[in-house]
Protein backbone atom coordinates (compact mmCIF):
# COMPACT_ATOMS: atom_id res chain seq x y z
CA UNK A 1 0.00 0.00 0.00
CA UNK A 2 1.52 3.28 -1.14
CA UNK A 3 -1.02 5.65 0.38
CA UNK A 4 -2.74 5.43 3.75
CA UNK A 5 -6.11 6.17 2.16
CA UNK A 6 -6.01 4.06 -1.02
CA UNK A 7 -8.14 1.21 0.35
CA UNK A 8 -11.25 3.15 -0.67
CA UNK A 9 -10.32 3.25 -4.37
CA UNK A 10 -10.71 0.61 -7.08
CA UNK A 11 -8.73 2.46 -9.72
CA UNK A 12 -5.17 3.59 -9.37
CA UNK A 13 -4.98 7.30 -8.58
CA UNK A 14 -3.54 9.29 -11.47
CA UNK A 15 0.10 10.29 -11.16
CA UNK A 16 -0.88 13.89 -11.98
CA UNK A 17 -3.23 13.97 -8.98
CA UNK A 18 -0.49 12.79 -6.63
CA UNK A 19 1.95 15.36 -7.98
CA UNK A 20 -0.60 18.14 -7.88
CA UNK A 21 -1.78 17.47 -4.34
CA UNK A 22 1.52 16.71 -2.60
CA UNK A 23 2.83 19.32 -0.19
CA UNK A 24 5.96 17.76 1.25
CA UNK A 25 8.32 20.23 -0.43
CA UNK A 26 6.73 22.92 1.75
CA UNK A 27 5.58 21.18 4.93
CA UNK A 28 8.83 19.26 5.44
CA UNK A 29 9.79 22.38 7.40
CA UNK A 30 7.42 21.08 10.09
CA UNK A 31 9.20 17.74 10.50
CA UNK A 32 10.59 18.30 14.00
CA UNK A 33 7.26 19.66 15.24
CA UNK A 34 5.45 16.69 13.72
CA UNK A 35 7.77 14.33 15.58
CA UNK A 36 7.39 16.25 18.83
CA UNK A 37 3.61 16.06 18.55
CA UNK A 38 3.76 12.37 17.62
CA UNK A 39 5.86 11.53 20.67
CA UNK A 40 3.33 13.25 22.93
CA UNK A 41 0.48 11.47 21.14
CA UNK A 42 2.26 8.13 21.60
CA UNK A 43 2.72 8.71 25.32
CA UNK A 44 -0.98 9.48 25.61
CA UNK A 45 -2.03 6.39 23.65
CA UNK A 46 0.03 4.28 26.03
CA UNK A 47 -1.36 6.06 29.10
CA UNK A 48 -4.97 5.35 28.14
CA UNK A 49 -4.21 1.74 27.13
CA UNK A 50 -4.68 2.03 23.37
CA UNK A 51 -1.13 0.80 22.77
CA UNK A 52 1.22 -1.22 24.94
CA UNK A 53 4.30 0.03 26.74
CA UNK A 54 6.37 -1.97 24.29
CA UNK A 55 4.66 -0.22 21.37
CA UNK A 56 5.25 3.13 23.06
CA UNK A 57 8.95 2.46 23.49
CA UNK A 58 9.37 1.24 19.91
CA UNK A 59 7.45 4.15 18.39
CA UNK A 60 9.29 6.81 20.40
CA UNK A 61 12.69 5.28 19.70
CA UNK A 62 11.77 5.11 16.00
CA UNK A 63 10.65 8.74 15.96
CA UNK A 64 13.86 9.84 17.65
CA UNK A 65 15.87 7.92 15.07
CA UNK A 66 13.95 9.67 12.28
CA UNK A 67 14.62 13.02 13.98
CA UNK A 68 18.32 12.23 14.00
CA UNK A 69 18.21 11.21 10.33
CA UNK A 70 16.60 14.53 9.46
CA UNK A 71 19.18 16.46 11.46
CA UNK A 72 21.99 14.67 9.64
CA UNK A 73 20.27 15.12 6.28
CA UNK A 74 19.96 11.33 5.87
CA UNK A 75 16.16 11.16 5.79
CA UNK A 76 14.97 10.20 2.31
CA UNK A 77 11.73 11.54 0.88
CA UNK A 78 10.06 9.14 -1.55
CA UNK A 79 7.85 10.02 -4.55
CA UNK A 80 4.88 8.49 -2.71
CA UNK A 81 5.28 10.80 0.31
CA UNK A 82 2.37 13.22 0.06
CA UNK A 83 3.33 15.30 3.05
CA UNK A 84 5.63 15.27 6.05
CA UNK A 85 3.11 13.32 8.15
CA UNK A 86 2.97 10.38 5.74
CA UNK A 87 6.73 10.48 5.13
CA UNK A 88 7.49 10.16 8.84
CA UNK A 89 4.86 7.47 9.37
CA UNK A 90 6.10 5.50 6.35
CA UNK A 91 9.68 5.59 7.66
CA UNK A 92 8.52 4.72 11.19
CA UNK A 93 6.72 1.58 9.99
CA UNK A 94 9.85 0.62 8.07
CA UNK A 95 11.88 0.96 11.29
CA UNK A 96 9.60 -0.58 13.91
CA UNK A 97 7.05 -2.60 11.97
CA UNK A 98 3.49 -3.15 13.24
CA UNK A 99 4.00 -0.84 16.23
CA UNK A 100 4.42 2.06 13.81
CA UNK A 101 1.06 1.33 12.26
CA UNK A 102 -0.58 2.22 15.59
CA UNK A 103 0.80 5.76 15.76
CA UNK A 104 -2.09 7.34 13.85
CA UNK A 105 -4.68 5.92 16.26
CA UNK A 106 -7.20 8.58 17.24
CA UNK A 107 -5.90 11.37 15.03
CA UNK A 108 -6.30 12.77 11.53
CA UNK A 109 -3.97 14.77 9.39
CA UNK A 110 -6.58 17.51 9.82
CA UNK A 111 -5.87 17.99 13.52
CA UNK A 112 -2.26 16.89 13.16
CA UNK A 113 -1.31 19.70 10.78
CA UNK A 114 -2.91 22.34 13.02
CA UNK A 115 -0.83 20.98 15.89
CA UNK A 116 2.36 21.15 13.82
CA UNK A 117 1.63 24.72 12.78
CA UNK A 118 0.91 25.78 16.34
CA UNK A 119 4.09 24.16 17.68
CA UNK A 120 6.05 25.87 14.90
CA UNK A 121 4.45 29.23 15.66
CA UNK A 122 5.05 28.94 19.40
CA UNK A 123 8.76 28.64 18.67
CA UNK A 124 8.88 31.24 15.93
CA UNK A 125 6.98 33.85 17.94
CA UNK A 126 9.64 33.53 20.63
CA UNK A 127 12.37 33.92 18.00
CA UNK A 128 10.67 36.99 16.54
CA UNK A 129 10.25 38.54 19.98
CA UNK A 130 13.96 38.13 20.64
CA UNK A 131 14.84 39.78 17.32
CA UNK A 132 12.49 42.66 18.06
CA UNK A 133 14.04 43.14 21.50
CA UNK A 134 17.53 43.17 19.95
CA UNK A 135 16.39 45.85 17.51
CA UNK A 136 14.84 47.90 20.32
CA UNK A 137 18.05 47.63 22.34
CA UNK A 138 20.04 48.90 19.37
CA UNK A 139 17.70 51.87 18.99
CA UNK A 140 18.10 52.54 22.71
CA UNK A 141 21.88 52.48 22.37
CA UNK A 142 21.59 55.05 19.58
CA UNK A 143 19.35 57.17 21.81
CA UNK A 144 22.14 57.34 24.38
CA UNK A 145 24.92 57.75 21.81
CA UNK A 146 23.28 60.79 20.21
CA UNK A 147 21.53 62.23 23.25
CA UNK A 148 21.27 66.01 22.94
CA UNK A 149 21.42 66.05 19.14
CA UNK A 150 18.50 68.02 17.71
CA UNK A 151 16.94 67.16 14.37
CA UNK A 152 14.06 68.66 12.42
CA UNK A 153 10.95 66.54 12.68
CA UNK A 154 8.84 66.28 9.56
CA UNK A 155 5.17 66.40 8.67
CA UNK A 156 4.28 66.02 4.99
CA UNK A 157 8.07 65.66 4.54
CA UNK A 158 8.45 69.36 5.39
CA UNK A 159 10.38 70.53 8.44
CA UNK A 160 7.95 71.04 11.30
CA UNK A 161 9.49 71.38 14.78
CA UNK A 162 12.83 70.61 16.46
CA UNK A 163 13.03 67.31 18.35
CA UNK A 164 15.79 65.27 19.91
CA UNK A 165 17.22 62.54 17.70
CA UNK A 166 16.88 60.31 20.75
CA UNK A 167 13.16 61.07 20.75
CA UNK A 168 13.00 59.78 17.17
CA UNK A 169 14.64 56.47 18.13
CA UNK A 170 12.30 56.12 21.09
CA UNK A 171 9.34 56.54 18.75
CA UNK A 172 10.30 53.33 16.97
CA UNK A 173 10.91 51.55 20.26
CA UNK A 174 7.28 52.36 21.06
CA UNK A 175 6.07 51.02 17.71
CA UNK A 176 7.92 47.75 18.17
CA UNK A 177 6.72 47.47 21.75
CA UNK A 178 3.18 47.39 20.40
CA UNK A 179 4.32 44.74 17.93
CA UNK A 180 5.67 42.69 20.82
CA UNK A 181 2.41 43.02 22.71
CA UNK A 182 0.49 41.81 19.67
CA UNK A 183 2.77 38.80 19.30
CA UNK A 184 2.38 37.93 22.97
CA UNK A 185 -1.40 38.13 22.69
CA UNK A 186 -1.25 35.95 19.59
CA UNK A 187 1.02 33.53 21.44
CA UNK A 188 -1.71 33.01 24.02
CA UNK A 189 -4.39 32.59 21.34
CA UNK A 190 -2.15 30.13 19.51
CA UNK A 191 -1.50 28.19 22.73
CA UNK A 192 -4.61 25.98 22.37
CA UNK A 193 -4.18 22.26 21.75
CA UNK A 194 -5.98 21.06 18.58
CA UNK A 195 -4.87 17.41 18.62
CA UNK A 196 -7.52 14.86 19.56
CA UNK A 197 -10.54 16.06 17.59
CA UNK A 198 -9.81 13.82 14.62
CA UNK A 199 -10.92 14.74 11.13
CA UNK A 200 -13.90 16.88 12.15
CA UNK A 201 -16.11 15.15 14.75
CA UNK A 202 -13.93 13.91 17.59
CA UNK A 203 -13.37 10.21 18.27
CA UNK A 204 -14.93 7.23 20.05
CA UNK A 205 -11.55 6.39 21.55
CA UNK A 206 -10.75 7.40 25.17
CA UNK A 207 -8.11 10.01 24.35
CA UNK A 208 -6.66 12.14 27.16
CA UNK A 209 -6.30 15.55 25.54
CA UNK A 210 -5.47 17.23 28.85
CA UNK A 211 -2.42 14.98 29.17
CA UNK A 212 -1.22 15.85 25.65
CA UNK A 213 -1.71 19.55 26.39
CA UNK A 214 0.43 19.19 29.51
CA UNK A 215 3.18 17.34 27.63
CA UNK A 216 3.33 19.97 24.90
CA UNK A 217 2.87 22.98 27.21
CA UNK A 218 -0.45 24.12 25.79
CA UNK A 219 -2.44 26.20 28.25
CA UNK A 220 -5.86 25.37 26.78
CA UNK A 221 -7.68 22.71 24.74
CA UNK A 222 -9.92 23.43 21.77
CA UNK A 223 -13.65 23.08 22.42
CA UNK A 224 -15.21 22.33 19.04
CA UNK A 225 -13.96 19.75 16.56
CA UNK A 226 -15.40 21.49 13.49
CA UNK A 227 -13.82 24.79 14.44
CA UNK A 228 -10.51 23.19 15.41
CA UNK A 229 -9.68 21.63 12.04
CA UNK A 230 -10.92 24.62 10.02
CA UNK A 231 -9.53 27.41 12.20
CA UNK A 232 -6.66 29.47 10.84
CA UNK A 233 -7.44 32.62 12.83
CA UNK A 234 -4.33 32.08 14.92
CA UNK A 235 -2.19 31.89 11.80
CA UNK A 236 -3.75 34.94 10.18
CA UNK A 237 -3.32 37.03 13.32
CA UNK A 238 0.35 36.13 13.55
CA UNK A 239 0.81 36.82 9.85
CA UNK A 240 -0.84 40.22 10.32
CA UNK A 241 1.53 40.93 13.24
CA UNK A 242 4.46 40.13 10.98
CA UNK A 243 3.11 42.41 8.26
CA UNK A 244 2.63 45.33 10.66
CA UNK A 245 6.17 44.88 12.03
CA UNK A 246 7.48 44.88 8.47
CA UNK A 247 5.53 48.05 7.73
CA UNK A 248 7.23 49.67 10.73
CA UNK A 249 10.59 48.48 9.44
CA UNK A 250 9.74 49.81 5.99
CA UNK A 251 8.84 53.22 7.46
CA UNK A 252 12.13 53.30 9.36
CA UNK A 253 14.07 52.29 6.25
CA UNK A 254 12.37 55.02 4.25
CA UNK A 255 13.64 57.62 6.75
CA UNK A 256 17.16 56.23 6.51
CA UNK A 257 17.01 56.17 2.71
CA UNK A 258 15.94 59.82 2.63
CA UNK A 259 18.54 60.82 5.22
CA UNK A 260 21.18 58.98 3.18
CA UNK A 261 20.54 61.04 0.05
CA UNK A 262 23.13 63.59 -1.06
CA UNK A 263 20.54 66.31 -0.52
CA UNK A 264 20.07 65.37 3.15
CA UNK A 265 23.38 63.68 4.06
CA UNK A 266 22.20 63.20 7.64
CA UNK A 267 23.76 59.73 7.91
CA UNK A 268 26.64 57.61 6.70
CA UNK A 269 25.64 54.00 6.14
CA UNK A 270 28.32 51.35 6.74
CA UNK A 271 30.01 50.27 3.50
CA UNK A 272 29.57 46.57 4.20
CA UNK A 273 25.78 46.92 4.20
CA UNK A 274 25.60 48.84 0.91
CA UNK A 275 26.13 47.93 -2.72
CA UNK A 276 27.52 49.64 -5.80
CA UNK A 277 26.48 50.30 -9.37
CA UNK A 278 27.48 48.18 -12.36
CA UNK A 279 27.92 51.38 -14.37
CA UNK A 280 28.50 54.35 -12.07
CA UNK A 281 31.72 54.00 -10.04
CA UNK A 282 30.76 56.63 -7.45
CA UNK A 283 27.53 55.01 -6.27
CA UNK A 284 26.96 53.64 -2.75
CA UNK A 285 23.41 52.38 -2.70
CA UNK A 286 21.17 51.55 0.28
CA UNK A 287 19.93 48.38 -1.43
CA UNK A 288 19.31 46.45 1.81
CA UNK A 289 16.99 49.17 3.09
CA UNK A 290 15.17 49.26 -0.22
CA UNK A 291 14.76 45.49 -0.22
CA UNK A 292 13.25 45.56 3.27
CA UNK A 293 10.64 47.94 1.86
CA UNK A 294 9.95 45.55 -1.01
CA UNK A 295 9.82 42.49 1.24
CA UNK A 296 7.19 44.26 3.33
CA UNK A 297 5.14 44.43 0.13
CA UNK A 298 5.57 40.68 -0.41
CA UNK A 299 4.36 40.04 3.15
CA UNK A 300 1.29 42.21 2.57
CA UNK A 301 0.56 40.10 -0.51
CA UNK A 302 0.93 36.91 1.53
CA UNK A 303 -1.54 38.15 4.12
CA UNK A 304 -4.01 39.13 1.42
CA UNK A 305 -3.58 35.71 -0.17
CA UNK A 306 -4.42 33.81 3.00
CA UNK A 307 -7.39 36.04 3.76
CA UNK A 308 -8.69 35.36 0.27
CA UNK A 309 -7.99 31.64 0.68
CA UNK A 310 -10.07 31.44 3.86
CA UNK A 311 -13.00 33.64 2.94
CA UNK A 312 -15.05 31.15 0.92
CA UNK A 313 -14.50 27.88 2.78
CA UNK A 314 -17.39 25.89 4.25
CA UNK A 315 -16.93 23.95 7.48
CA UNK A 316 -14.90 22.09 8.23
CA UNK A 317 -11.54 21.05 6.74
CA UNK A 318 -10.88 21.71 3.04
CA UNK A 319 -7.75 20.93 1.07
CA UNK A 320 -7.42 24.63 0.26
CA UNK A 321 -5.89 24.97 3.73
CA UNK A 322 -2.83 23.11 2.48
CA UNK A 323 -1.80 26.39 0.86
CA UNK A 324 -1.54 28.31 4.15
CA UNK A 325 2.02 27.29 4.94
CA UNK A 326 4.11 28.76 2.14
CA UNK A 327 3.03 32.39 2.69
CA UNK A 328 3.32 31.93 6.45
CA UNK A 329 6.83 30.46 6.33
CA UNK A 330 7.98 33.07 3.82
CA UNK A 331 6.65 36.01 5.83
CA UNK A 332 8.18 34.86 9.10
CA UNK A 333 11.56 34.35 7.41
CA UNK A 334 11.29 37.80 5.81
CA UNK A 335 10.64 39.43 9.17
CA UNK A 336 13.43 37.55 10.93
CA UNK A 337 16.03 38.31 8.26
CA UNK A 338 14.93 41.96 8.02
CA UNK A 339 15.18 42.49 11.77
CA UNK A 340 18.58 40.80 11.96
CA UNK A 341 20.24 42.75 9.17
CA UNK A 342 18.64 46.11 10.03
CA UNK A 343 19.81 45.76 13.64
CA UNK A 344 23.38 45.41 12.35
CA UNK A 345 23.01 48.35 9.97
CA UNK A 346 21.68 50.67 12.67
CA UNK A 347 24.48 49.70 15.06
CA UNK A 348 27.10 50.95 12.59
CA UNK A 349 25.29 53.91 11.04
CA UNK A 350 26.83 57.28 11.86
CA UNK A 351 24.90 60.54 12.04
CA UNK A 352 26.41 63.72 10.60
CA UNK A 353 25.63 65.93 13.58
CA UNK A 354 26.96 69.20 12.14
CA UNK A 355 25.13 68.70 8.86
CA UNK A 356 21.88 68.05 10.77
CA UNK A 357 22.43 71.09 12.97
CA UNK A 358 23.00 73.37 9.99
CA UNK A 359 19.97 72.03 8.15
CA UNK A 360 17.33 72.98 10.70
CA UNK A 361 15.25 75.91 9.52
CA UNK A 362 14.46 78.64 12.02
CA UNK A 363 10.88 78.44 10.75
CA UNK A 364 10.58 75.28 12.87
CA UNK A 365 10.40 77.71 15.83
CA UNK A 366 7.24 79.32 14.50
CA UNK A 367 4.95 77.25 16.73
CA UNK A 368 7.03 78.23 19.76
CA UNK A 369 6.49 81.89 18.89
CA UNK A 370 2.74 81.31 18.57
CA UNK A 371 2.66 79.61 21.98
CA UNK A 372 4.73 82.47 23.43
CA UNK A 373 1.95 84.84 22.36
CA UNK A 374 -0.68 82.50 23.84
CA UNK A 375 1.10 82.74 27.19
CA UNK A 376 0.82 86.53 26.83
CA UNK A 377 -2.95 86.24 26.59
CA UNK A 378 -3.51 86.29 22.83
CA UNK A 379 -6.00 83.65 21.58
CA UNK A 380 -4.26 80.88 19.64
CA UNK A 381 -6.02 81.59 16.33
CA UNK A 382 -4.87 85.22 16.50
CA UNK A 383 -1.33 84.24 17.48
CA UNK A 384 -1.29 81.72 14.62
CA UNK A 385 -2.24 84.49 12.19
CA UNK A 386 0.39 86.88 13.58
CA UNK A 387 3.18 84.33 13.25
CA UNK A 388 2.01 83.42 9.76
CA UNK A 389 2.49 87.06 8.76
CA UNK A 390 5.96 87.05 10.35
CA UNK A 391 6.89 83.98 8.30
CA UNK A 392 5.67 85.66 5.09
CA UNK A 393 7.66 88.78 5.98
CA UNK A 394 10.82 86.68 6.43
CA UNK A 395 10.30 84.88 3.13
CA UNK A 396 9.68 88.08 1.21
CA UNK A 397 12.74 89.75 2.77
CA UNK A 398 14.92 86.64 2.69
CA UNK A 399 15.39 86.68 6.44
CA UNK A 400 15.45 84.02 9.12
CA UNK A 401 13.10 84.39 12.06
CA UNK A 402 16.02 84.20 14.48
CA UNK A 403 17.62 87.23 12.78
CA UNK A 404 14.67 89.59 13.36
CA UNK A 405 15.07 92.49 15.75
CA UNK A 406 12.69 93.28 18.60
CA UNK A 407 11.43 96.28 16.63
CA UNK A 408 10.55 94.04 13.69
CA UNK A 409 8.62 91.69 15.99
CA UNK A 410 6.77 94.64 17.52
CA UNK A 411 5.61 95.65 14.04
CA UNK A 412 3.40 92.57 14.17
CA UNK A 413 2.32 92.86 17.82
CA UNK A 414 3.21 95.20 20.68
CA UNK A 415 3.06 92.18 23.00
CA UNK A 416 6.54 91.09 21.93
CA UNK A 417 9.39 91.91 24.34
CA UNK A 418 12.98 90.77 24.77
CA UNK A 419 11.82 87.40 26.14
CA UNK A 420 11.15 86.39 22.54
CA UNK A 421 14.86 85.81 22.04
CA UNK A 422 14.80 83.01 24.61
CA UNK A 423 12.15 81.36 22.45
CA UNK A 424 14.30 81.66 19.32
CA UNK A 425 16.59 78.84 20.38
CA UNK A 426 16.41 75.20 19.30
CA UNK A 427 17.62 73.83 22.64
CA UNK A 428 15.07 75.91 24.54
CA UNK A 429 12.37 74.82 22.09
CA UNK A 430 13.12 71.16 22.71
CA UNK A 431 13.45 71.48 26.48
CA UNK A 432 10.21 73.41 26.77
CA UNK A 433 8.24 70.36 25.54
CA UNK A 434 7.84 68.92 29.05
CA UNK A 435 4.31 67.62 28.56
CA UNK A 436 4.10 63.83 28.96
CA UNK A 437 5.23 62.38 25.65
CA UNK A 438 7.13 65.53 24.68
CA UNK A 439 10.69 65.75 23.39
CA UNK A 440 12.30 67.59 26.33
CA UNK A 441 15.67 66.33 27.53
CA UNK A 442 14.15 65.55 30.93
CA UNK A 443 11.43 63.42 29.38
CA UNK A 444 13.79 61.63 27.03
CA UNK A 445 16.26 60.80 29.82
CA UNK A 446 13.43 59.30 31.84
CA UNK A 447 12.24 57.30 28.84
CA UNK A 448 15.71 55.94 28.16
CA UNK A 449 16.00 54.71 31.75
CA UNK A 450 12.49 53.27 31.61
CA UNK A 451 13.25 51.32 28.44
CA UNK A 452 16.46 49.91 29.87
CA UNK A 453 14.40 48.29 32.61
CA UNK A 454 11.50 47.30 30.36
CA UNK A 455 13.67 45.60 27.76
CA UNK A 456 15.52 43.69 30.44
CA UNK A 457 12.19 42.43 31.80
CA UNK A 458 11.06 41.53 28.28
CA UNK A 459 14.17 39.45 27.69
CA UNK A 460 13.62 37.52 30.92
CA UNK A 461 9.97 36.90 30.05
CA UNK A 462 10.77 35.61 26.56
CA UNK A 463 13.48 33.35 27.99
CA UNK A 464 10.92 31.80 30.34
CA UNK A 465 8.60 31.09 27.39
CA UNK A 466 11.46 29.54 25.47
CA UNK A 467 12.40 27.23 28.33
CA UNK A 468 8.78 26.11 28.72
CA UNK A 469 8.67 25.10 25.05
CA UNK A 470 12.10 23.54 24.79
CA UNK A 471 11.26 19.98 25.87
CA UNK A 472 8.33 17.65 26.34
CA UNK A 473 7.00 17.70 29.88
CA UNK A 474 6.94 14.42 31.78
Amino acid sequence: MKYMWEGRFKDKVAYEVIEFTKSIDIDKKLAFYDIKGSIAHTKMLSKVGLITKIDEERIINGLKKIEEEIRKNKFKILPTDEDIHTAIERRLIKLVGKSGEKLHTGRSRNDQIVLDEKLYLKEEIINLLNYIIDFQKTLLEKSEEYFGVIIPSYTHLKQSQPVLLSHYFLAYIEKFERDKERFLISYDKNNVLPLGVGACAGTNLPLDREYVAKLLNFSKISNNSLDTVSDRDFLIEILFNCVLSLIHLSNFCEDLIIWNTDEFSFINLPDKYCTGSSLMPHKKNPDVLELIRSKAAIAIGNLTGILTLIKGLPLSYNRDLQEDKKPLFETIEILKSSLKILTKIVKETKFNVEKIKNSISSFTLATDIAEYLVKKGIPFRNSHKIVGKIVNYCIENKKEIISLTLEEFKNFSPIFNKEIFNVLNFENSVDSKKVIGGTSSTNVKMEIEKWKKNLKKSSIHILSLKKANSTLKK
